[in-house]
């Protein structure tokens, strides 16, 4: 089965920097979009950065500049390096891949943090 695995997440201060992972079995996932989203209480599940099988990137107005996202298709993970974190940027962040056929595929989440 596929599975996504999200790490990294903690409590940091603003201005801080943290690095999140997702780890990806069941698949070679070479082929297929990944991306980034948060949740925080509240609120909708949003787009963070998106980056392509080809290596396009995109990125939410709200994080461009600030955060970077990377995939390393020979370990089958995707990163996103986030700096100058602000109180706003709390929330669950998952990782996704797809659409492998019809469907999306989720990690479990990972808890940012970002308070004084």
């Amino acid at each position: 089965q596929v599975q996504l695995v999200e790490s990294g997440g903690g409590l940091v201060q603003p201005g801080g920097s943290l690095r999140l992972s997702c780890a990806a079995s069941g698949i070679t996932f070479s082929g297929y979009d990944m991306g980034w989203y948060r949740q925080a209480p509240g609120k909708q599940r949003e787009l963070v950065a998106r980056i392509t099988s080809g290596g396009r990137v995109n990125y939410a107005d709200f994080v461009k500049g600030r955060f970077t996202i990377s995939r390393d298709n020979a370990k089958n993970t995707v990163y996103v390096q986030m700096n100058s974190l602000k109180p706003e940027d709390t929330a669950v962040y998952y990782c996704r891949v797809g659409p492998l056929g019809v469907r999306f595929y989720w990690g479990q989440g990972t808890q940012v943090t970002v308070s004084s």
